[in-house]
């Protein structure tokens, strides 16, 4: 009540930490927080529904993925449709709350793909005209990083830039949590890249296994009997291709040298 308390017009920060801290010192704190943030994000009152928006960004950034399982499931995610539905609480929720909320469930369809009933939720709005086009997130907003992340993911490798980010995250300045924002935005383009990077590889290497040992069964045939002509030219077609493939492999080769794994492969 304290942390969406509609008639103080700043968010209480302390409150509001004090909110996730509890939802993560209690065992039913994950599953019993939503409901309640639920409650009041359809309250009538704008700003007691825009602190709640808050404080459950702020919990989706602080509570891990228990309450981000929580969050994903229909159970939650129709709770903040009611707001935008005409058939629901659509027709007296302010156009501040709804534009709130819609900003909300579109962050998490970038920050949650792996989460397919968040995107099918957000997908039927815009199906059903409730959402016209996708929202441009304020420079401000802070999303959180996917949750699971990969293993050696930068946000746990980098912890230099981990520890910038958490000290950025912690603040009351607009602009900290913009240059947080911005840096959320950079690390996961370096994740991105490198998962990219790495996706890469592993076919390079792959198309290029395969090529191999075609090639060496069609030589064995030709060490012992004349080829087909079908088979010269499927030898020919294969060596143009790896020999296009070699300086690729080269390349990735000096991008891989800090991973022997890899690298030996």
């Amino acid at each position: 009540d304290k942390a969406t308390d509609p008639s103080i017009p700043e968010e209480n920060w302390e409150c509001i930490q004090r909110f996730c801290d509890q939802v993560n010192a209690d065992i039913e704190g994950p599953s019993l927080a939503p409901r309640l943030l639920a409650h009041k994000i359809q309250s009538p009152q704008e700003m007691e529904a825009l602190h709640a928006l808050t404080v459950l960004e702020t919990c989706v950034n602080n509570c891990g993925e228990r309450f981000h399982n929580e969050i994903a499931k229909f159970r939650f995610l129709n709770e903040l449709i009611k707001v935008l539905s005409p058939k629901y609480y659509g027709t007296w929720s302010s156009e501040k709350v709804k534009s709130r909320v819609t900003e909300v469930m579109f962050s998490w369809t970038v920050w949650f793909p792996q989460e397919v009933k968040i995107r099918d939720a957000y997908q039927m709005l815009k199906k059903q005209g409730i959402v016209k086009e996708d929202p441009k997130l304020p420079e401000d907003k802070i999303l959180p990083p996917p949750s699971p992340r990969p293993q050696n993911s930068i946000f746990d490798t980098d912890e230099e830039k981990s520890k910038l980010l958490a000290r950025l995250l912690k603040s009351n300045h607009s602009e900290d949590l913009q240059a947080a924002n911005r840096l959320i935005k950079s690390m996961i383009k370096e994740e991105q890249e490198k998962s990219a990077k790495v996706s890469r590889r592993v076919n390079t290497i792959s198309e290029v296994s395969e090529n191999v040992k075609r090639m060496d069964e069609l030589l064995e045939n030709y060490k012992r009997q004349e080829l087909s002509k079908s088979d010269q030219e499927t030898l020919q077609t294969l060596f143009q291709r790896c020999e296009k493939l070699r300086p690729l492999l080269f390349r990735l080769a000096s991008e891989t040298v800090d991973d022997d794994e890899a690298l030996g492969k």
